[in-house]
Parts: C-alpha cells; sequence; structure tokens
C-alpha cells in the first residue's frame, strides 16, 4: 500500500499567519499522499462576543447551540477552510476544502446528553475512506474542517483531534497512515514546566506508566486516547509535535506505537 501523511494543525498555527504560512510550506514538501485536518475554534471565540454571542466552554469542550454553530460552520466551514485551500493552491498543492457532510465522507451522530448538554456536537460514526482515496488518487488533497453531519441535514461541530483519528482509521485499508497532531510544543513532555523534556518514544506500555505518575493528564488525555485508538484500529503510528517534526534533520519530538 501507499503511504499516507494526516496533518492535524491546531490554532495556535492557524491565528498566527507567519506560522501558518512555513506549516503550509513544509506540508507542500511532504512526499506522497497527504491530507490536511483543521478547526479554528480560537478565531470562533474571538468572532462570537462581536456577534453578540458568548461563548460557553466545559472543561475546554465548547457548548454548540444553534447560534454558535452558525458561527463555527461559518468559520471552520468558510474562512479558515478556504483560506488555507487557497493558500496551498500558491504552493502547488491541489488541496479540496471538506467538511465531513461533503460527498458524505464523515457521519456523525450529535452527543448523548448525560450530565452537560454539548448541543450541536457530533461524535463520528463512520467514515467513507474509499470515496476520500478516489479524492487523492486523482490528485487531489483534502483539506478537512472540524464539521461533520448526521445523514439527516444537521451539521455537527466535531473534535479535530477525533476527525483526524477517525479519518486515519478509515483510511488504513487503503494506506499505510501516518498521523501527525501539529502544536505549539516540541512533543508529549515530562514536565511541563520544561520545554526541552520531550518524551520521544511511548508505547502502550510506557503510557500507562506516564498516566499513573501524572505525567500525562488533562488536556493531553484525550489527544492521547485518539491517538492511541487510531493506532489499535490500523494506524501505523502518530508524531506528536511543532513544525520542526518536517524538517528532515529533527529527530525532537514524540512518536507513538503499539
Amino acid at each position: 500500500m501507499e503511504d499516507l501523511s494526516i496533518v492535524k494543525i491546531g490554532g495556535n498555527i492557524i491565528e498566527d499567519s507567519d506560522a501558518l504560512d512555513q506549516f503550509l510550506t513544509l506540508f507542500a514538501q511532504l512526499p506522497g499522499h497527504k491530507i490536511l485536518v483543521h478547526g479554528g475554534g480560537k478565531k470562533a471565540t474571538q468572532l462570537l462576543p462581536q456577534l453578540g454571542i458568548e461563548p460557553k466552554m466545559v472543561n475546554g469542550r465548547r457548548i454548540t447551540d444553534a447560534a454558535t454553530l452558525e458561527v463555527v460552520t461559518m468559520v471552520y466551514g468558510g474562512l479558515v477552510n478556504k483560506n488555507v485551500v487557497a493558500q496551498l493552491q500558491a504552493k502547488g498543492i491541489n488541496a479540496i476544502g471538506l467538511s465531513g457532510a461533503d460527498a458524505n465522507t464523515i457521519q456523525a451522530q450529535k452527543r448523548p446528553v448525560t450530565e452537560i448538554d454539548y448541543g450541536f456536537a457530533g461524535d463520528v460514526k463512520g467514515v467513507d475512506g474509499e470515496t476520500i482515496g478516489k479524492l487523492i488518487h486523482i490528485g487531489l488533497t483534502p483539506v478537512f474542517c472540524a464539521l461533520t453531519h448526521n445523514n439527516k441535514g444537521q451539521l455537527l461541530n466535531t473534535n479535530a483531534d477525533t476527525i483526524t483519528a477517525e479519518v486515519a482509521i478509515g483510511l488504513s485499508n487503503h494506506f499505510n497512515t501516518t498521523i501527525y497532531y501539529c502544536f505549539e510544543l516540541d512533543g508529549v513532555l515530562e514536565d511541563i514546566n520544561r520545554k526541552d523534556s520531550v518524551i520521544k518514544h511511548i508505547s502502550t506500555t510506557t503510557y500507562d506508566t506516564l498516566v499513573s505518575n501524572g505525567i500525562i493528564a488533562e488536556g493531553m488525555l484525550p489527544k492521547m486516547h485518539n491517538c492511541f485508538h487510531a493506532l489499535k484500529n490500523g494506524v501505523k503510528q502518530v508524531k506528536i509535535g511543532n513544525l520542526g517534526m518536517f524538517q528532515t534533520a529533527n529527530t525532537n519530538y514524540t512518536t507513538l506505537v503499539l
């Protein structure tokens, strides 16, 4: 099978025009087939008050009511997505911007209400790897925003890390898939107060130990859960780090394997 890189970029890169340009240049230079996944939550959070809508967050997760969904749809699927696609075109990459509703590529369901009602938040149910694979094979580079749909006409705000993992799993029968989670840190840190304490390799066993010792905690836990969920379901490897991951000589990032 051919190799496929699936890269997710965080909000700090999207918000910094110089960092975004640098990232997209490196992304364009990645060999072989590739997919880009992005969010846009910081931009949406800035815009909501300007439109008279109060941003609502619980435990770091957005409450997506009907008004908020309209804004995140405009920001994720419009402003951010099309800006990224246009910049990739300028770098010689024939990108196509997509939500999960486009070509029915990512199906989801509204998150069930338990202790918290997250509103129009989506949990991924399925990915059409065959259709995405066809787009790749005709020379297109998919750029997914953090929106899915429920097959009943309803768009859903969906975590971009989760979309990345599920798309990688959905394509693992068609490609050798590697996930890159690109954010502002060099990798997973042993000590959050020491930016140079990157843990370069994490396996299932060492991950359990790191969680038990409280080294991996809070916001990093759901990201790592997505990583190992992907690895257990056909993804070859996962890499976590900053832009340096895409520079050949650099080895200072975190690689996850089973």
